[in-house]
């Protein structure tokens, strides 16, 4: 009971934090829409009803600052709201970017504690060497160099302490907020904020589960084993565990370090197309990939390998949206929208309420920009934010790992393009796309599908009579019930219930001031100042109750 009690409470003054700086940086309407003003401060309460101005800054620079003020968790909700142009503008996305997750690092006392308490031993007893000052650090961990009793060179990755309690709270927070705001906003329900803050849920446990880490960077090992151009560290499983991974340490270059590059006399053109094409195998060999190969994650040894590090962040694509992905590429270049349609309801992406002749007008417009051009002259991170933009208005929902997979792209072609200005990821994917459609037409690829297709088609039909005979059974019974989803009505019901409540209020203030009026008529004892002292006080209740309600008519602004 008393740890409900402490949590309820320090939710409540996480919501104070929250509001006031939500506030602070000029977003008092939306806290005003989710009527949750009287959790903040008192100056929050009042803060832009006085006229203030909020600073100088864009809308997307100031909710990342909001963001990037409230810690990791709302850090983490920002990169991933970063990759879903299908849900908020392209000027939020790219701004939510730009958010790092460079922290101060914490006390190397703290180090020792994790670790001994992780591998059950000393630092000094595990380690040859540990250096105390991290070279690196971040929202989640933070990393030491260090030399195992072998004398191999190591990294060591030791989370944050507390960090599952400050996200635990946190994530309760996103889910309330979320859950009212489905429930009370009406646009908020068109993105489901819920299954967004799931999202955001599995991704930042999954990133704190450092064993899964250990478990993808063995994958790719596994998967590059026989690439010369690509090297994954290895993973030291007995030095490593939920809260501390044990990898090698890499000795290269930043991959943005061009001055260091051209000073190895190394080809730029050579790691954009060796990078490119790595990325590329993870989608169309490996269904499994790297979706945040940024700079920092990307290091170039002097030989001219390419490093890839951190795989907290993965996605998975399976043969079959592969294809889906292919057919998507073909309807584009054909511009065929039409195709693209199907495509994206074989996605489970388009709504049961879209209009469908509104979006083939836009859709066509974007599509004859590429209509008749070949793999090569596309430019794959400008079509993917034209269509992102599109989705958005059209309220079609990508999935996951979709979004995933696109910023995996936008990622590598980033990555590509600073290389080599002129870089084009869509000459790497090519080949790629061409085999697949190569393999999907083979005479013994058409022959199983048709199988699949038949079989499914029999097994309709087989369970259509059964199916059809049990819905006119029920009919029969009078059992049969249809569902009926009004649009719109939650916001009147709990405007009637507002005012009927103000009213009610009014009405009972209105008895205590006529009683107390027939109170003072009476001249009944005790006195105060010569008047009854039971109506003074009822009066002085009353002007109480009515200075509450006015203040809560204006903070609401539902006069």
């Amino acid at each position: 009971m008393a740890s409900n009690i402490v949590r309820r409470y320090s939710m409540v003054k996480r919501y104070g934090v929250i509001i006031d700086t939500l506030v602070k940086y000029g977003f008092g309407y939306f806290v005003d829409q989710m009527g949750i003003r009287s959790l903040g401060s008192l100056r929050s309460r009042f803060k832009d009803r006085l006229g203030r101005g909020h600073e100088p800054r864009t809308g997307p620079a100031r909710a990342r600052m909001v963001l990037e003020e409230l810690g990791p968790t709302y850090v983490k909700f920002g990169q991933l709201m970063s990759m879903r142009q299908d849900l908020i503008p392209k000027e939020y996305a790219e701004e939510f970017a730009k958010l790092q997750n460079d922290v101060p690092p914490f006390d190397y006392s703290e180090v020792e504690r994790i670790i001994e308490e992780e591998l059950g031993d000393k630092v000094e007893n595990l380690f040859l060497s540990f250096e105390k000052t991290p070279i690196a650090a971040a929202s989640i961990a933070q990393v030491h160099r260090a030399k195992l009793l072998g004398g191999a060179d190591i990294v060591v990755k030791v989370q944050r302490p507390g960090i599952r309690k400050v996200i635990d709270s946190d994530l309760d927070i996103l889910y309330s907020i979320a859950g009212f705001a489905e429930e009370h906003v009406e646009e908020a329900k068109l993105y489901s904020p819920v299954e967004v803050v799931d999202e955001l849920q599995k991704s930042i446990y999954l990133e704190m589960d450092f064993t899964q880490e250990g478990r993808n960077i063995e994958r790719f090992q596994n998967n590059f084993r026989d690439d010369p151009n690509i090297v994954i560290p290895g993973v030291y499983w007995e030095y490593s565990s939920r809260r501390v991974l044990t990898l090698d340490y890499i000795d290269g270059i930043k991959s943005d370090n061009f001055e260091k590059i051209d000073e190895l006399g190394l080809d730029r053109d050579k790691l954009a197309e060796h990078g490119t094409e790595a990325f590329m195998k993870q989608i169309f060999e490996d269904g499994f990939f790297h979706a945040d190969m940024h700079s920092g994650n990307v290091l170039i040894l002097e030989d001219g390998r390419i490093a890839l590090l951190d795989f907290g962040m993965v996605g998975h694509i399976s043969h079959e949206i592969r294809n889906l992905l292919i057919d998507a590429l073909i309807a584009i270049t054909r511009g065929d929208v039409n195709q693209y349609l199907e495509v994206l309801k074989d996605f489970g992406m388009v709504p049961d309420n879209i209009d469908v002749q509104a979006f083939k007008i836009d859709y066509e417009h974007v599509l004859n920009k590429y209509y008749g051009r070949s793999l090569k002259q596309l430019d794959t991170p400008l079509m993917i934010a034209e269509m992102m933009t599109l989705l958005r208005k059209f309220k079609i929902r990508i999935p996951p790992n979709i979004a995933l997979l696109f910023k995996g792209v936008m990622t590598v072609s980033g990555f590509a393009l600073q290389m080599v200005p002129d870089f084009n990821v869509t000459v790497i994917a090519e080949p790629y796309a061409r085999n697949i459609m190569r393999t999907r037409f083979k005479p013994r690829n058409i022959a199983d599908n048709l199988y699949t297709d038949m079989w499914h088609t029999a097994r309709m039909l087989h369970k259509a009579p059964l199916q059809i005979s049990h819905i006119l059974s029920i009919a029969e019974k009078g059992y049969l019930n249809l569902r009926f989803e009004h649009k719109g009505m939650d916001r009147i019901v709990a405007e009637l219930n507002a005012a009927s409540n103000r009213l009610s209020f009014s009405l009972i203030i209105s008895s205590i001031i006529l009683g107390s009026s027939l109170i003072i008529q009476t001249g009944m004892q005790p006195h105060i100042g010569g008047v009854p002292l039971f109506g003074v006080a009822g009066f002085v209740i009353a002007a109480f109750m009515g200075l509450w309600l006015m203040v809560y008519i204006l903070k609401t602004g539902k006069i």
